[in-house]
């Protein structure tokens, strides 16, 4: 079952959902908007040919980071990586999902590929992977609304919350922009 505004609000206060900083003009029926961060990670294509899984891909991107009052750009085709702003999390007994806001999906921003789940246990600030999927390039501003947080209840506490000792937790508890840990997977 999704979490209701007076719900997630409840939520937040008894430490179940952590939403920091909490802005109740951020809360939506059924939601909570997300802000974006200032830090963003690319690909740096002309100066590598490929991308191998089996390998840390870290070396191949560049950070780039947006000054208060500037912008990010966004052409089309490209992916780019970032963080939201809030550190998000959820306790053993709910999960959240991301969601993209539909203004931005109407001028063919992507905010994520896979990457929309937010499991048990874990509190950290969420990774966006950015695509422009649209014909023109698009501004991206540090603290525009750029998502939007949807909260459900497991039926019960998990057994094992992401970031237990049996689990590989590749981005446990990130606070930063991360490329990806696929290579841990082998």
């Amino acid at each position: 079952m999704i979490l209701s505004d007076k719900t997630i609000r409840d939520r937040v206060k008894s430490g179940q959902l952590v939403l920091e900083p909490f802005n109740e003009d951020h809360l939506q029926p059924a939601s909570y908007d997300l802000t974006l961060g200032n830090k963003f990670l690319i690909f740096d294509t002309p100066n590598n040919l490929v991308i191998d899984v089996k390998e840390d891909s870290s070396a191949l991107m560049r950070e780039v980071v947006v000054n208060d009052g500037d912008f990010f750009v966004l052409h089309p085709g490209e992916f780019a990586l970032a963080n939201i702003a809030e550190v998000t999390g959820v306790d053993d007994k709910h999960v959240g999902r991301l969601e993209g806001k539909s203004s931005l999906g109407r001028i063919g921003i992507i905010i994520h590929a896979t990457a929309g789940f937010l499991d048990p246990g874990n509190k950290l600030r969420m990774t966006l992977e950015f695509s422009n999927i649209g014909t023109l390039p698009v501004k991206l501003y540090p603290g525009m609304k750029i998502a939007q947080m949807a909260f459900e209840e497991l039926d019960q506490p998990c057994e094992k919350p992401y970031g237990h000792k049996s689990l590989n937790s590749k981005y446990y508890g990130d606070m930063d922009v991360q490329a990806s840990k696929m290579h841990k997977n082998f």
